[in-house]
């Protein structure tokens, strides 16, 4: 059977079976966007970005490389797939429209665009920043439709989108038990002889066995000088005694993620410099959590804790960014991208906003020790719904 008989095949049956929202969180929520809409002057929206699709639809798929739009107008609601994808649009959505496309065949994706474009739009809103978006696709609707004008939404989607249901708020702390048990475990098997590789397994099990759908990032572990250098992963590195060994893990639970980062101190006590450094990343979260409450700018929280920073800003590498957005996600990352808690940030926190507060201080060529916190705000300030025990040991 080709994909339109598979489609009709798996709707009889198992359509929408594994959405994970009500109808009516979905409605409330498209209530908005267009809301938004008709104040903005859009038509109509060509969204690409996973993560917006999924919060509008429940659609979801460890597939993040083919092409998937969803078009959105007053009207009508248009979800396009790839042929390998009408299983999980059949199973994990709701849309009534759903169309699909050789997956061999990319050119077919323009005339279905097209047409729902036409149907008396005069501007699309496109996420102009977002590498989702095909350039080819994007030129390719420009030519042949040169009465319609694409312009860059603003990050309409994401300005919703940072302010959570309680309905998400309740699988972000699902997410955050499950991370904790993956660390746990992890935390557990570090000793000295044993390999970054062995952590990361032993880590990854358990948030697997926990329940643990596939993560938008795979756990990370790092130790000794390795530590010291942001962004690296597990390399078959053998933990030396005395060792940091740095974690940062993220479970996904409906696709909601709550990391959190530790750093343990393989078979010996931490030294003092270790101690100073892991008191530091301590002070810069307490910081952030007086600091965090309806009201404030993301600026003036990060101002805060570059103050709390500063006994140790000349000794060790930051990233400048002292939180940022997390719920929904897919591959390859679980940062939202909706706000950073960053130098700059005219935004003000909210209740329903949850930020990862991603501390970690790394001393060049010598190791890094990092601690965190995923934390939601609330009409009283700064809730932790992870619970990390702060300890090196």
């Amino acid at each position: 059977m080709d994909f339109n008989a598979y489609q009709k095949a798996l709707s009889s049956q198992l359509r929408g079976l594994e959405c994970p929202f009500t109808e009516k969180e979905f409605d409330q929520r498209l209530a908005r966007v267009r809301d938004r809409m008709a104040r903005e002057d859009f038509g109509a929206l060509l969204l690409t970005d996973p993560s917006d699709i999924f919060y509008l639809t429940g659609y979801s798929t460890f597939e993040v490389s083919v092409h998937v739009a969803l078009v959105v107008t007053q009207e009508d609601l248009l979800l396009q797939v790839p042929s390998i994808e009408m299983g999980p649009a059949m199973v994990t959505t709701r849309v009534a429209r759903v169309s699909g496309y050789r997956w061999e065949g990319i050119g077919e994706v323009l005339e279905p665009l097209m047409q729902i474009l036409n149907d008396g739009v005069e501007t699309v809103g496109i996420d102009a920043w977002h590498g989702s978006l095909r350039q080819g696709v994007l030129e390719g609707l420009k030519a042949r439709m040169p009465g319609v004008r694409f312009l860059n939404n603003g990050g309409l989607l994401k300005k919703i989108r940072i302010v959570k249901s309680q309905a998400e708020i309740g699988l972000l702390r699902e997410s955050a038990r499950i991370t904790a048990e993956g660390l746990e475990a992890a935390v557990a098997a570090v000793r000295p002889g044993v390999t970054d590789n062995d952590i990361a397994a032993v880590g990854a099990r358990a948030l697997l066995e926990a329940g643990s759908e596939f993560m938008s990032m795979q756990p990370i572990v790092t130790t000794g000088r390795r530590s010291s250098v942001i962004h690296c992963n597990h390399k078959r590195t053998v933990i030396q005694e005395g060792d940091p060994v740095f974690l940062e893990f993220g479970s996904a639970w409906q696709r909601y993620t709550a990391p959190m980062m530790r750093t343990i101190v393989a078979g010996a006590r931490p030294s003092s410099e270790m101690e100073r450094v892991h008191d530091g990343c301590r002070r810069i979260v307490d910081t952030l959590l007086n600091s965090i409450r309806p009201g404030v700018t993301f600026d003036q929280a990060a101002h805060d804790a570059e103050r709390a920073l500063q006994p140790l800003a000349d000794k060790v590498f930051f990233s400048g960014v002292f939180g940022y957005t997390v719920g929904a996600q897919f591959p390859p990352s679980w940062v939202a991208g909706s706000g950073f808690i960053a130098r700059g940030g005219n935004m003000e926190f909210r209740a329903g906003m949850v930020f990862h507060l991603p501390i970690c201080l790394r001393i060049p060529n010598q190791w890094g020790i990092g601690c965190s916190e995923t934390i939601l705000v609330t009409d009283d300030g700064a809730e932790p719904i992870t619970r990390n025990p702060w300890t090196l040991g």
